[in-house]
Order: structure tokens, then sequence, then C-alpha cells
């Protein structure tokens, strides 16, 4: 049985339906996170851009939402405008937020628009598995 980052096996996760919306420009991001979750049976949705993740939230309830901060270039901070739609119409939806450029003032505002976590890129898969497993309260 494969083992869970937090020490749960897979067989401990066949009645949650723990499921994560990851939304990142960069495919490669995209496809390691949902390998990486999918493999430790959560239920993954992607998406590259704000417009296509707020269609997904429309329609489905997620327990996790992982964004990164900047979509659409270096300027960019739609991963801020997701923690705001998310919390006006999903309130019990965790919310992590992952950035390669991240700064005080910008992890500041994302926790106060209401991130649950603020995560430094690269960041090591298992590290940011323990986070979300802590956030999306799986039991281990």
């Amino acid at each position: 049985m494969r083992s869970r980052p937090n020490g749960a096996t897979l067989a401990n996760l066949q009645n949650v339906a723990t499921r994560i919306l990851i939304v990142d420009d960069e495919e490669t991001i995209l496809f390691a996170l949902r390998e990486y979750f999918t493999n430790f049976g959560y239920q993954v949705d992607c998406a590259r851009e704000i417009e296509e993740a707020e269609a997904l939230l429309a329609f489905v309830q997620y327990q996790v939402v992982m964004a990164d901060l900047r979509l659409t270039g270096s300027h960019g901070a739609e991963g801020l405008e997701i923690i705001g739609y998310v919390r006006e119409r999903c309130p019990w939806t965790r919310i992590i937020l992952l950035t390669a450029y991240g700064s005080p003032e910008v992890e500041a505002e994302a926790l106060r628009r209401g991130a649950d976590a603020f995560l430094h890129k690269p960041k090591p898969l298992a590290e940011v598995a323990r986070i979300l497993v802590a956030l999306a309260g799986v039991p281990s």
C-alpha cells in the first residue's frame, strides 16, 4: 500500500473525497501536482486561467484550492483575485497560494484576503502535501 505524506495509507482515503483545484499557468507544474495528488487518491481538477478557475468553482465544491500568484506574466497577481472569489462563494474551502515572486507585502495581502497558506516556489511536493493534508483535515 502506498504511504501518504502524513502517514495515512491510500486505503484510509477510500471514503474521503477530497477534491482539489490547482490553478497555474505552467503546464509542468499542473502536471506534477495533478499526478502527485491523484496518486494519493485525491480528485484533482486543473485550470490555467482565472476564468477557467472561476467556471470550475461555480459548479464544483473543492476542499482545497491551490493557486499560483501570477497567471498572466511577470506583473500579474491573479492569485489574489482567486482568493477573493473563493472566499465570497466557498468560504469553507481552504486556499494555498504558491509563488516564486513572493514578498512580505504580497504574503500579508494574501493572508488578509483569506489565504490559509502562502508557499514559496520551489517547494518539495511532500511539504506541499503535508500542508494540504493539514488544511483539508484528512484523517491520518
